[in-house]
This record gives C-alpha cells, structure tokens and sequence, in this order.
C-alpha cells in the first residue's frame, strides 16, 4: 500500500500503518523471504517493525484492515463500538479474485510469499480506488 500511495504522489494525503493481534513479533523486522519477494518488485519493506494494534488506532485510522477471520474477529473483541465500522478484511477490496483471506505464506516456500504479495498488492490498488472516490 505505501508503494501504491508513493507513485500516486498521495503521501501526504493518506498516512498507513501495519499492526498484529498477537506480540509474537513485535520489534521485527518481516520475515526475509517476504522481504526478498518484495525487494524482488522494488519493494523495501526493511525498515519495517512489528508492533501490536493499540486501543488508538481505532479512533485514529480510517481503515482497520485484517488479512484473515481470525484477525478480525479478534479485532472485532478489542475494537470500541463506536468504530466497529471501520473494521473489515482487507480482500475485501478485491472482490475480482473471490479470496476472502491472505493466507499465511509461512509454510508455502517461496511462491507463498509471491502469491501474498500478489494478493495484497489487488487489495491495496482496491483500497486505495476506494480512498480516493472518497475524497473526489
């Protein structure tokens, strides 16, 4: 997504963020495989950490975007009422491809982490079509 925002030149219109449910991770970088799929694209997602969703991000963004059921029904737990309707699956902005899920490329080798990227990068260009027929 931030790849997406940068060629649009919307930097400074959309600000994103990335968080877990989990603190399995926190202080991480991405996995290496994922950073070579990316870095394979012109991606460097390098500099990246992994933190915890905090109780302000739901007031704060927009979007609270999960990659799976399972994130999302515990987001749906930890998420105040008031901002329940930010909430949703991020394949959901790539209903082209009938996946409502990105699955875990852990286990998948290589082209796992390709087909992650793949599927994420259709939900981000949907995600980012959305954000600016908002803002039209």
């Amino acid at each position: 997504m931030r790849h997406l925002v940068q060629n649009a030149n919307l930097e400074p219109m959309i600000e994103i963020d990335s968080a877990g449910t989990s603190s399995y991770h926190v202080g991480e970088a991405p996995d290496e495989r994922s950073q070579a799929a990316a870095i394979n694209r012109g991606i460097d997602i390098s500099k990246l950490r992994a933190r915890t969703v905090k109780i302000e991000d739901f007031a704060y963004y927009d979007y609270i975007l999960a990659v799976d059921k399972e994130n999302y029904a515990i987001l749906q737990k930890s998420c105040p009422k008031a901002y329940a309707n930010k909430l949703g699956l991020l394949m959901d902005y790539a209903p082209q491809l009938k996946q409502r899920e990105v699955p875990d490329p852990y286990y998948g080798g290589t082209r796992g982490f390709d087909n992650v990227l793949d599927l994420i990068n259709a939900a981000a260009q949907g995600l980012l079509n959305e954000i600016r027929n908002r803002v039209r």
